[in-house]
C-alpha cells in the first residue's frame, strides 16, 4: 500500500488520506479534563494520536497538531448526571478552580513527557476561548439551531435529525435515545429529552462564571472543542481524533453544532482508538482499578505487581492495533517488557554492526528477505497505522542482527547497501516514528560512560594477568544486574538485566 489509508470512524472504512491543504495537515485531538490526575486511559489515545502525528511529518507533511485542556464546561455524559467536573472537583479539594486546572494540567504535561510524546502545535483552553463559544452559540440560535431557556440555551436535536443525518458517527437512532434519556439536570427546561446544554446558567454557588447575552453561565462540553477547532484548523481540517468513548455524545454533538455553525461537516476523516480494559474489566472506580499514571511508573496501586517504565507502557499499546482493544495485566506487561529489552538491544547492536563496501550479498536469499521485511515497514503504517505489524517485522530482524554480531551469520550476507536501509529504516520507525527511547534514556549516557570505564580497566588488569580484579569488576557488576561479554574479535558488550 503506497499511499496512507486510515480508517474513518464516519465511514466505517479505510479511505486514502489527502489533506485539504496539499503539503499540510491538521489535526485535532480532544485533550484531558484537568480535574483530575491524568490515568492509564489517558495513555493509549495521546500515544495513538503522537504517533499519528509524527508519521504525518514523516510522509512530509506540515502538521499542526492542536490538543485542547478543558478546563471548564458542564459535561452531559452518556449514563452520567450532567455535572460542572472542575467546579465540584475544586471545591473538594478546597482550591481555586485555576488552582487545581494548573495542578493537573502540569502532572499531565510530565506524564506526557515521559511517554516521549511531542508537543502539539497549540494547546488552547476552554476558558481562554470563551468569546468564541458564545460567538458560535450566537449563530446556531441565529439559524434557528437552538434555545435560550432561563439563561441557558440547549442544541434542537429533533430538528437537526430531520436535516441532517444525526448518529451517523455513533450509530444511533433518535428514536431510541429519546425513550432511554434518563431525566437529568435540566431535563425539565428543555424542549426534548435528547437536547444538549450549549450554555448553562450559573447558580449563585457556581465558581467558574462568565458574562454571556443570556446572563452569567458557562459553556457546554461539545461547543468548547467546536469552538477551538475551528479557530485554530478552520471551519473544516483533516482529521480530528479522540478514543471511541467520545463518539457519543461528544463528537456527534461537535458534528451538529459545528455544521450548523459553519454550513458543512466539520471533518473529513474522523479517528477514535479502542478502549483499555484491566485484567479484563472495564476501567472504572466502582472496580477499583483506575490506574494513575504516577501509580503506573511507581506500582503504588494493588492491582500492580511492579513498577512500570513509561517506555514499557508505550511500547505494549504500539504492539496492538490502535482500533483493536487492549488489556493491561501484570504478566502481559512483564512480557513486553523482556520484549522490548531484546528489541532495544538489538537496534542498538545494529547501529554499530559495519556497513562494509561490498556490493553483492553473501546470502542473496536472506538479503532478499530483510529488504522485504524493511519494505513492509511503509506498508504496514500506510494500511491505517498498523504499528503492531512494524515492530512484529523487527522482532523478525532482531535474529540477523543478533546473529551477524555473534558470529552465526557472516558480516557480509548483507549487501552494503542493505545493511544501510536496515540501519536508516530501523532508526527512522522505532524511534522517529513510534517514538521509542532506551528505558533509562536520561541515563543511558552516563551509565555507558562509567562501564566502557570499568570494561578499559578489566582490560588492563586482565593484560597485567591481574585476574582477581578482572574477575572481582565482572562479579560485582553480575550482581548488579549488568552482564560483560567477552567477543571473539576482543571487543566487551554488556547487556542491562
Amino acid at each position: 500500500m503506497s499511499t496512507f489509508h486510515l480508517y474513518n470512524s464516519y465511514t466505517r472504512q479505510k479511505e486514502q488520506f489527502e489533506s485539504i491543504t496539499p503539503g499540510y495537515a491538521g489535526l485535532y485531538v480532544c485533550g484531558p479534563t484537568v480535574s483530575g490526575e491524568s490515568h492509564l486511559g489517558h495513555a493509549r489515545p495521546y500515544i495513538t494520536f503522537d504517533v499519528v502525528q509524527r508519521y504525518l511529518k514523516h510522509l512530509g507533511y506540515r502538521v499542526r497538531y492542536v490538543r485542547n485542556i478543558t478546563d471548564a464546561g458542564h459535561f452531559e455524559e452518556e449514563g452520567r448526571e450532567a455535572i460542572d467536573k472542575v467546579g465540584e472537583k475544586a471545591k473538594l479539594e478546597k482550591l481555586e478552580p485555576m488552582e487545581m486546572v494548573h495542578k493537573y494540567t502540569s502532572l499531565f504535561h510530565y506524564g506526557m513527557r515521559l511517554f516521549n510524546c511531542e508537543e502539539p502545535a497549540i494547546e488552547p483552553t476552554a476558558t481562554g476561548h470563551i468569546i468564541e463559544q458564545i460567538t458560535m452559540i450566537q449563530t446556531i440560535i441565529e439559524k434557528g439551531y437552538a434555545y435560550e431557556v432561563n439563561g441557558s440555551v440547549y442544541f434542537d436535536v429533533p430538528k437537526y435529525a430531520a436535516n441532517y443525518p444525526y448518529g451517523k458517527l455513533s450509530g444511533r437512532i433518535l428514536e431510541d435515545q429519546l425513550e432511554t434519556t434518563r431525566e437529568l439536570d435540566g431535563q425539565d427546561e428543555k424542549r426534548n429529552k435528547a437536547d444538549f446544554a450549549l450554555w448553562k446558567s450559573a447558580p449563585p454557588e457556581h465558581i467558574q462564571r462568565w458574562n454571556s447575552p443570556w446572563g452569567e453561565g458557562f459553556p457546554g462540553w461539545h461547543i468548547e472543542c467546536s469552538a477551538m477547532s475551528s479557530k485554530y484548523l478552520g471551519e473544516t481540517f483533516d482529521i480530528h481524533g479522540g478514543g471511541m468513548d467520545l463518539q457519543f455524545p461528544h463528537h456527534e454533538s461537535e458534528i451538529a453544532q459545528s455544521t450548523i455553525a459553519h454550513g458543512h461537516p466539520p471533518v473529513r476523516y474522523w479517528m477514535h482508538n479502542n478502549m483499555i480494559t484491566i485484567n479484563g474489566k472495564k476501567m472504572g472506580k466502582s472496580y477499583n482499578n483506575v490506574i494513575k499514571l504516577s501509580e503506573l511508573f511507581s506500582g503504588n496501586h494493588p492491582i500492580l505487581e511492579q513498577a512500570y517504565h513509561p517506555m514499557v507502557v508505550r511500547f505494549y499499546i504500539l504492539q496492538t492495533h490502535y482500533r483493536s482493544t487492549l488489556d493491561f495485566g501484570n504478566e502481559a506487561l512483564q512480557g513486553s517488557e523482556r520484549a522490548f529489552r531484546r528489541l532495544w538491544e538489538a537496534y542498538e547492536l545494529l547501529q554499530k554492526l559495519p556497513s562494509g563496501d561490498h556490493a553483492q550479498a553473501a546470502d542473496a536469499t536472506l538479503d532478499k528477505q530483510v529488504n522485504d521485511w524493511i519494505s513492509e515497514f511503509a506498508d504496514f503504517m500506510n494500511d491505517d497505522l498498523n504499528t503492531a505489524k512494524v515492530l512484529a517485522n523487527m522482532f523478525e530482524l532482531a535474529p540477523v542482527i543478533n546473529g551477524i554480531k555473534g558470529g552465526q551469520i557472516a558480516s557480509n550476507a548483507l549487501s552494503a547497501d542493505t545493511m544501510n536501509l536496515l540501519k536508516s529504516s530501523f532508526k527512522t520507525y522505532l524511534v522517529d516514528v513510534l517514538g521509542m527511547q532506551p528505558l533509562q534514556a536520561e541515563q543511558s549516557g552516563k551509565l555507558e560512560s562509567v562501564l566502557s570505564l570499568l570494561i578499559e580497566i578489566r582490560k588492563d588488569a586482565k593484560k597485567r594477568k591481574d585476574f582477581a580484579t578482572s574477575d572481582q569488576i565482572r562479579n560485582q557488576l553480575a550482581a548488579a544486574g549488568i552482564s560483560l561479554k567477552d567477543e571473539k574479535d576482543g571487543t566487551v558488550s554488556f547487556s542491562i538485566e
